[in-house]
C-alpha cells in the first residue's frame, strides 16, 4: 500500500507517481478523483481463446469489450488461427479496435486424432521439428503442446523450441509425466494437467490404465464406472512426499502454473452448486455460444450420481491443496480462465480465478501478482508493465474497495485506463450494454 499518491498519464505512459500534495497537475489534464479508492496495475488473463469459434468478428463484439470492462489489459491466447490473432492484434495496436494487448501461441501441436482444433498433428520428430519452425516463422509468441502428443514428438518440440529460442507450454501430454515435462523445459503447465497424477504413489500404474485401449463395445455406464474407479484410485493414492518432490522440481526448473480454476470448477469438475444455469451474466453470452455451453453442461450433469459429484468435489479440494503446496515451495503462478470455454465468462471469470487462488492459500497480494507482475515477468515485459511506475504502459484499474482486504474487491471497478485511454464507469457500463445488445441478436 502506498497512500495519498497522484499518478499522471500522458501518451500511453505513466509519467509521474508522487505525493498528492506535491505533484503539479497539468492545466489541461483530465482529473479522475481517486480519493478513498485503490489503484492497481491492469490485469492479465494468461489463458484465453479469443477466436475459439473461428472468425474474429465475434471476439470484437463479445469477448474484447468484456475483458476491458473487467480491467483486463493483457491476454495470452492459448490456441487459435494465427491469421485471425494477428488481425485482432493489428487492429488493437492501430487503435481501430479497443482491446487488451495480445500474446499468442497459434494452433496446438497434438497427436492423432487431435484433442481440439485448430491443431497441427505431429507424430514423428521430423514433423514436430517442422511444425515448430513453421510457427516460429509465422510469428507466434509461444508453442502450445496438447494432451495426445507421443514422447518422440514431444521431446522433438522441446529440442527445437530451445534451439530456436521460443518457449513451449500447455498441457502435460498423457504419455509424459509432469516431472519429465518440467525437466524438458516446458515453460508453463495449464489446468494443472498431470499434477495430481504426478503426486500419486501409483503414478505409472494409473498412467498405463489411462492409456490402455478402450474395451470393445463398452456402454456409457460401464465407461463411467471405470472412470469413477480410476479417479478414486488417483485421489486415494496422493502422496505428500511425491507431491513435495514434484513441487520442488517445478520451483527449481521455473515451471510456471496456470490452474484456470474457473474452467476446473465450472466445467471439468462441474457439480450442481457450481452450475451456471440462471447466472445473470448469461445476458452477455451470444445465443449460439450459450447453446454450446448448455450442451456441455447437460453432458456433464446427465445421469451422474452423487458419487460422481463427490469425486469432483474431492478433486477440486485436492487441486486447491496442491496449489497451496506449490506456492509454499516457491512455484510461480499466473491467473488464467480458459474463457470462453463453456461456463467460463470472459473478463468476469478472471476475478473468480483470483478468489480461487486465495482460497487455495495464496495471499491477496500473491493473487494480484499472479495477474500483474508475474505475467509481466513471464512475458519478458517487466520493464513495460506489471507495476505502476514512471515510464511503464498506462494500464491501470481504479477500484472502489481495497483488494488486500478482500480479493473480491477487484470486481468493484470505478475506472480502467487501457494504454493511456480512460474508461470511466459510465463508459464501462456502455461497453457492457453493447455486448448485451449484441448477444441478444446472435
Amino acid at each position: 500500500m502506498r497512500p495519498d499518491l497522484t499518478v499522471i498519464v500522458a501518451d500511453g505512459r505513466v509519467t509521474v507517481v508522487g505525493a498528492a500534495n506535491k505533484v503539479a497537475i497539468p492545466r489541461a489534464a483530465k482529473v479522475v478523483d481517486g480519493s478513498r479508492r485503490f489503484l492497481i496495475p491492469g490485469l492479465a488473463d494468461m489463458h484465453i481463446h479469443l477466436t475459439g469459434a473461428g472468425e474474429p468478428s465475434g471476439s470484437r463484439e463479445f469477448i474484447l469489450p468484456l475483458l476491458v470492462a473487467n480491467g483486463i489489459t493483457t491476454v495470452r491466447d492459448m490456441g487459435g488461427k494465427v491469421e485471425y490473432l494477428k488481425q485482432l492484434r493489428s487492429e488493437i495496436n492501430s487503435g481501430k479496435q479497443v482491446g487488451p494487448q495480445i500474446f499468442f501461441t497459434g494452433p496446438y501441436l497434438d497427436g492423432n486424432p487431435p484433442s481440439f482444433q485448430p491443431s497441427i498433428v505431429v507424430q514423428t520428430a521430423a514433423e514436430a521439428t517442422a511444425a515448430v519452425e513453421k510457427l516460429k516463422g509465422e510469428g507466434v509468441d509461444f508453442i502450445k503442446v496438447q494432451s495426445r502428443l507421443q514422447p518422440e514428438a514431444y521431446y522433438a518440440i522441446a529440442r527445437e523450441s530451445q534451439k530456436l529460442g521460443i518457449r513451449f507450454l500447455g498441457h502435460v501430454p498423457d504419455s509424459i509425466t509432469a516431472a519429465a515435462a518440467s525437466d524438458a523445459g516446458q515453460a508453463s503447465i495449464e489446468h494443472l494437467t498431470g499434477v495430481l497424477l504426478g503426486c500419486s504413489s501409483r503414478e505409472e500404474e494409473l498412467r498405463q490404465r489411462r492409456l490402455a485401449p478402450l474395451p470393445a463395445k463398452e456402454n456409457k455406464e460401464r465407461a463411467r464406472a471405470r472412470d469413477r474407479v480410476w479417479i478414486e484410485d488417483l485421489l486415494d493414492s496422493y502422496s505428500p512426499q511425491k507431491a513435495a518432490n514434484l513441487f520442488q522440481k517445478f520451483s527449481a526448473n521455473r515451471t510456471w502454473q496456470v490452474p484456470t480454476f474457473p474452467l476446473l470448477i465450472h466445467l471439468a469438475y462441474l457439480v450442481p452448486e457450481t452450475d451456471r444455469t440462471g447466472d445473470p451474466r448469461l445476458k452477455y453470452i451470444p445465443r449460439d455460444v450459450r447453446e454450446t455451453w448448455d450442451k456441455s453442461t447437460k453432458d456433464l450433469m446427465d445421469s451422474r450420481t452423487e458419487q460422481d459429484f463427490a469425486l469432483r468435489r474431492r478433486s477440486v479440494e485436492l487441486l486447491l491443496a496442491a496449489v497451496k503446496g506449490m506456492s509454499e515451495a516457491g512455484v510461480s503462478f499466473m491467473a488464467g480462465t480458459d474463457a470462453a470455454a463453456p461456463n467460463v465468462f470472459p473478463g468476469f471469470s478472471l476475478h473468480e480465478d483470483l478468489a480461487s487462488l486465495v482460497e487455495a492459500g495464496l495471499t491477496p497480494v500473491q493473487a494480484l501478482q499472479a495477474a500483474t507482475v508475474k505475467p509481466a515477468e513471464f512475458l519478458g515485459r517487466s520493464a513495460e508493465q506489471g507495476t505502476i511506475e514512471v515510464g511503464k504502459r498506462a494500464d491501470l484499474v481504479l477500484l472502489n474497495a481495497n483488494p488486500l482486504d478482500d480479493i473480491h474487491n477487484t470486481r468493484k471497478i470505478h475506472a480502467v485506463i487501457l494504454n493511456g485511454r480512460l474508461f470511466e464507469r459510465s463508459e464501462l457500463d456502455a461497453l457492457l450494454a453493447e455486448v448485451e445488445q449484441f448477444a441478444s441478436r446472435h
